[in-house]
């Protein structure tokens, strides 16, 4: 985390200067300093302002989230020296506001960011200085101008592209971070090495100061030291330098039209000066998926009679995205955002029909969370339903009237899945019925329950439920539970125990070599779900609990255990490798056995895999049966 700013520092600020030291400290002593993780909330939508947010060090992010996590605009990026809250000033100054939803934007951090909190009642004490109104004033003024400018593009952009929202989304959105740097002193030898570790055909090469001084690509290798027979050198002899670079906060269009009018295929991406991430050419056409646009309004228009129809239409995109050849991660991150738009759209018809119904609106805040593959992100044929419902908890006189309303609530959020196409689940692991809806509380509860009393049945429930991904509701209550299953889990250490002994029992099997293992060790087919992908789960959920990553999929995890040091850099490239190629074959394979209109299963027969598929399949499980011994070793169990 960012480390706090002194005090002398924050003194300097304009709200700050001109006082003397006894009255600065004293202003300076109302205001708390706050530090944010990247991707955490600062403000949230609804949260009332009590003041303004003075960035310290660090980017932050004001959007709207206009459909939860599946569309959110940005509208402006801010770092370091640049404020929050200033729509806010209005209540401050005493004007009136007609409006019912005052606040519609939220903030949070892209990077680790630490902001200063400055109540107004330090705002009010310096007020009556006018280089304070005058600083505040240009500063209002400034991202005024900047917001209606933004706004107007990106008018312009829709009006131009209609529903291509590829077209205007973030640079920030479709690069690689971080990139991966070397400094100008490094081997060519070396960094060949690096690219091939990182799976990368391009690095960015820094100075001495870090910012970026060139770029190399593995083009640059071939034609600038091994075509010309050289047996040493640095990066800096070879690479491009001076390269050609784009802001996070640009658009998709600016990019694209940087790389044509430019003629090249790597483009840096930067936060100020210093390297952020780095997008390539086929990042963007990869981005600009076919088919999506007309699907969105089709969800969004489907009437409770229509909902069967939507499944069909995303199927149609589904088997153009595989048949294009697109990379399985972009495929599953294409379906899961339509999927989520249909989950999203059964449970406004279930607002409504409780309405109707006279049932009225939810009595608090409540969040609809999704398990299994739905929750992992990764469901492209529609399975069974996994979902729970959480509330927030309420004084005893209006528990009773909270839980019939959401027991209602889960009941006709079920039909309505039900009627879209899912499946009702087999093990009643649905909000429809009791032991998966509940307030805070009560799931603080059960989930001690579960770790107080760690048997098999309990533990497989524990794994189907830290597959858990918020979908709808109040995002404050999302926090609140998300960091109760924190404090739990750091409490369940017998739990994860028994979890992790029950995962030796389940070794991922090895096969050395395609030959021996479809002749000699007679194997003909490997359960994908049962033997592969599930113990690679499980490891991930397992080591995520014990250091609180908790509502992550299973990309998220293996990212934030990599940041948290867990894992090393090459065994993150080896699992990631490994996941991907697991669901690869798994959605090929369910894929292929759906269009010959056979009964699904996860089962993969080698029969149908080719000699690359198969190669690629026994590296992958090399690396989840390291994953599961680095588990078990995390918890003494060898």
């Amino acid at each position: 985390m960012t480390q706090p700013t002194s005090k002398e520092s924050i003194r300097r600020h304009p709200l700050f200067s001109g006082l003397n030291s006894a009255e600065a400290e004293e202003l300076i002593d109302q205001c708390e300093q706050v530090a944010y993780r990247r991707g955490e909330k600062i403000l949230y939508a609804k949260t009332a302002r009590e003041g303004l947010l003075l960035i310290l060090e660090g980017v932050t992010e004001v959007f709207v989230d206009t459909d939860g996590s599946a569309s959110q605009e940005v509208l402006e990026v801010l770092e370091a020296g640049e404020m929050l809250g200033f729509s806010s000033l209005a209540d401050f100054l005493g004007e009136p506001n007609e409006h019912e939803e005052s606040y519609t934007v939220e903030v949070r951090a892209a990077e680790e960011t630490s902001c200063l909190h400055i109540p107004y009642s330090v705002l009010e004490a310096r007020w009556h200085d006018e280089t304070v109104r005058d600083y505040v004033m240009r500063q209002v003024a400034v991202r005024l101008r900047e917001i209606y400018a933004s706004l107007a593009e990106q008018v312009r952009l829709s009006r131009q592209w209609g529903e291509s929202e590829p077209f205007i989304r973030r640079v920030q959105d479709l690069m690689n971070a971080p990139p991966v740097t070397l400094p100008e002193s490094t081997p060519v030898k070396e960094a060949a090495v690096k690219m091939e570790q990182h799976a990368v055909s391009s690095l960015i090469i820094v100075n001495e100061s870090g910012g970026i001084s060139g770029i190399m690509t593995e083009k640059d290798i071939v034609n600038r030291f091994v075509a010309p027979g050289k047996s040493d050198g640095t990066v800096k002899d070879i690479m491009t330098p001076d390269p050609v670079v784009i802001g996070r906060s640009a658009y998709y269009y600016q990019a694209l039209s940087t790389f044509l009018v430019n003629g090249i295929k790597h483009l840096p991406v930067v936060s100020g000066t210093e390297p952020a991430g780095i997008v390539t050419l086929s990042d963007l056409l990869r981005s600009k998926n076919r088919g999506t646009f007309d699907i969105l309004q089709e969800i969004e228009a489907s009437s409770p009679e229509k909902l069967p129809e939507v499944r069909t239409a995303i199927y149609g995109v589904l088997g153009k995205l595989l048949e294009d050849g697109i990379p399985i991660k972009h495929v599953l991150s294409v379906i899961t955002s339509l999927y989520d738009r249909l989950i999203r759209h059964c449970i406004e018809l279930a607002l409504e029909e409780m309405k109707a119904d006279d049932e009225g609106e939810p009595p608090c805040a409540f969040g609809f969370f999704v398990m299994g593959s739905a929750g992992r992100a990764e469901q492209f044929l529609l399975t069974d339903q996994d979902h729970f419902l959480v509330y927030e908890n309420v004084p005893a006189d209006q528990q009773k009237e909270a839980d019939r309303y959401f027991e209602r609530l889960g009941a006709v959020i079920t039909s309505f899945l039900e009627t879209a196409g899912y499946k009702r689940c087999d093990g009643d692991m649905m909000a429809e019925f009791k032991q998966w809806r509940g307030s805070i509380n009560r799931w603080e509860e059960r989930i001690r329950t579960w770790g107080l009393r760690a048997t098999n049945d309990n533990i497989l429930l524990g794994h189907n439920f830290l597959a858990f991904r918020f979908l709808y509701g109040d995002e404050v209550l999302r926090d609140s539970f998300t960091s109760m299953v924190k404090q739990q889990m750091t409490k369940s250490r017998i739990f994860l125990y028994r979890a992790a002994e029950n995962e030796k029992q389940a070794l991922v099997p090895t096969l050395d070599h395609p030959i021996r293992a479809l002749f000699r060790m007679k194997r003909d087919k490997l359960d994908m779900k049962k033997e592969a992908l599930f113990p690679l789960y499980h490891s991930l959920q397992l080591l995520s609990a014990q250091h609180e990553i908790v509502e992550a999929t299973p990309a998220e995890a293996i990212r934030a255990l990599r940041r948290r040091k867990v894992f090393s850099e090459q065994f993150t490239d080896e699992i990631m490798f490994a996941y991907e190629v697991l669901l690869a074959v798994r959605v090929s394979q369910s894929w292929s056995r759906y269009q010959r209109g056979e009964e699904s299963s996860s089962e993969v027969q080698f029969v149908h895999m080719k000699t690359r598929e198969k190669e690629e399949l026994i590296i992958a499980l090399k690396a989840v049966r390291s994953l599961q011994n680095q588990m078990l070793a995390s918890f003494g169990i060898m």
